[in-house]
């Protein structure tokens, strides 16, 4: 899985519009991160911008970004609505995929002492960054804004931790509050209903906070307080998150407004099932949910997984039917259409979305090879043909999870839909790598030649070119293996009728390996270092036996059933 980390920096900033684009130019130079919001406040005289990448060029981005604020914003002159202690203000590290809070929290601490050591920025860590239990809680970092820095620096115990004595640099900058917390999904759920009171009646039934206890637990009730005089409050039911209940005049209805702060204590799909139980209990029905800003992809599929496992249906479906069924589940469209594309993180960066030629019709890619153009060429046919052939067997399972009298059985074939749209998914993104690593030799073979040097590091890009696309093709045959177990399980376990299914799926997976060999062979050919060539060779000879033996099996077991 791919690590991927989301900065959301509020920089002190809001209505030059000149030193804003500086500071978003400066997070956009660096490769690897895609800047996919910025959103600046006159009021608050403050803009927010969001981006997201791997979590080393999300943590240059986000200095790059600090060091153009410290340039360009002077807090001695700063005045905003909103509370404020330094030209960046807040630094949040967000775990979206492949990466922990943990981890995400390591990054914010590492980030803020390089801020101090280079710049001379003082940087309170907080939230899963912080180091002291207190200053998890952001107002208390912030706790007096800029104008209190001073006697906060000489004070031991309010002192950064990272940071010296106020002086000149520290008084045009400020301090900036660096930390780690988990994606927050803002997220509102329309009700059947005009009512303030009845939706705010439903945030206080599942928010985490709950609401104030009264006597008799009437609304008009007296206030319960305990024995020192404390408000009694009586929990909601969901964790992690904050609501309240408004009227919103564009669409005529009211809403549940709710923050999830938690996702992994609370999923989306959770939250959304908790407050249909507590509108329903008062008479009142969810009729959709509108989500604001961005989500995570996982947010979307691990509901449509929740939903189709409700529906006693495989979960072995492609990712765009499993969001699919998330977006009608939850009624994501009821006030406007639901554009995933849009909506999900990992797409705005072009995750999910196949290469080139995996994303081509079959007539347009087969006219693509036939061509003359090399490439595509064997390696990419093999993969496709690889795909075609976990498909098959992807679809056979599908077909058997779904036939009538094997209900009781469709979790197991679930399981096996879902491990062969794994190694769909692998050989799809192959069929693009094969052209790909071709087209690294190829531009290793138009380096320049002019001299000892040139000669030697064109040999050189030519001889680790040529190594990468003979492991490409070993890669291929490694999942096209993958899918020949699968095909002999549906052979003898499958829904009958589709047994030649099975057949076809593993005459395709082994018909890959084979193809897919050849290129193993021809490329560790035209390597001149042998020795990286020869456990290649090993690997991809063990592959072909193996193959060979469970094709066989496949053949054997559809036979018996025509």
């Amino acid at each position: 899985m791919k690590r991927l980390v989301e900065c959301v920096p509020n920089y002190s900033e809001g209505r030059d519009r000149k030193i804003i684009d500086a500071i978003v130019a400066a997070i956009a130079e660096v490769e690897g991160v895609k800047v996919l919001d910025v959103d600046p406040g006159a009021a608050t005289n403050r803009t927010v911008v969001t981006f997201v990448g791997a979590p080393e060029p999300v943590c240059e981005a986000a200095f790059q970004g600090a060091k153009k604020a410290q340039e360009l914003i002077d807090m001695r002159r700063h005045h905003g609505a909103h509370p404020r202690s330094g030209a960046t203000d807040v630094l949040p590290l967000i775990p979206v995929a492949g990466i922990t809070l943990e981890e995400c929290a390591a990054l914010a601490r590492g980030l803020a002492e390089r801020m101090f050591t280079e710049l001379d920025i003082p940087c309170y860590c907080y939230e899963a960054a912080a180091f002291r239990p207190e200053r998890r809680n952001l107002a208390v970092c912030r706790a007096g804004e800029y104008e209190a820095l001073p006697e906060k620096m000489a004070d031991p115990e309010r002192k950064p931790d990272f940071g010296g004595a106020w002086n000149e640099t520290v008084a045009r900058c400020g301090a900036s509050n660096v930390g780690a917390r988990n994606f927050l999904i803002a997220v509102n759920f329309n009700l059947n209903t005009t009512s303030t009171r009845r939706a705010n009646a439903i945030a206080f039934d599942v928010r985490e906070k709950g609401r104030k206890a009264r006597e008799g637990g009437r609304l008009d009730g007296a206030l319960l307080k305990d024995a020192e005089g404390k408000q009694i409050w009586i929990p909601g039911t969901l964790k992690g998150c904050k609501a309240i209940g408004w009227y919103i005049e564009e669409y005529g209805i009211a809403q549940v407004s709710m923050n999830i702060t938690d996702i992994d204590a609370t999923p989306l799909h959770v939250a959304f099932e908790e407050v249909s139980r507590a509108a329903a209990a008062r008479g009142l029905r969810v009729t959709g949910t509108e989500i604001v800003g961005l989500v995570p992809k996982r947010v979307l599929i691990e509901a449509g997984r929740f939903y189709l496992a409700r529906q006693q249906r495989s979960l072995g479906i492609p990712e765009a039917e499993i969001v699919k069924i998330a977006v009608k589940s939850m009624s994501l469209d009821d006030l406007k259409p639901f554009e995933p594309r849009e909506k999900v993180i990992e797409y705005l960066l072009g995750d999910g979305i196949p290469g080139p030629l995996a994303a081509m019709s079959v007539a347009g890619f087969a006219r693509e090879t036939a061509s003359e153009s090399p490439a595509p060429g064997g390696g990419s046919v093999s993969a496709a043909m690889g795909s075609f052939g976990a498909a098959l067997a992807t679809m056979v399972a599908n077909l058997s999870a779904h036939k009538r009298g094997w209900d009781d059985r469709w979790e197991e074939f679930s399981a096996v839909a879902e491990k062969g749209q794994a190694v769909l998914d692998e050989l799809l993104a192959l069929i693009d790598e094969d052209t790909a690593a071709f087209n690294r030799i190829m531009e290793a073979l138009g380096m320049p030649k002019g001299n000892e040097a040139e000669k030697a590091a064109r040999s050189s890009a030519i001889q680790d070119a040529t190594l990468y696309a003979a492991t490409v093709p070993l890669k291929t045959m490694e999942a096209a293996l993958k899918a020949l177990p699968l095909a002999l399980e549906m052979a003898s376990k499958g829904n009958p009728a589709s047994a030649s299914d099975a057949g076809v799926a593993a005459l395709a997976a082994r018909a890959a390996i084979r193809g897919a060999h050849l290129n193993v062979r021809i490329n560790a050919a035209g390597l001149a270092d042998k020795a990286p060539a020869a456990p290649l060779l090993e690997r991809a000879k063990a592959i072909e036996a193996e193959a060979a033996a469970l094709e066989a099996k496949v053949l054997e077991e559809v036979d018996k059933n025509l």
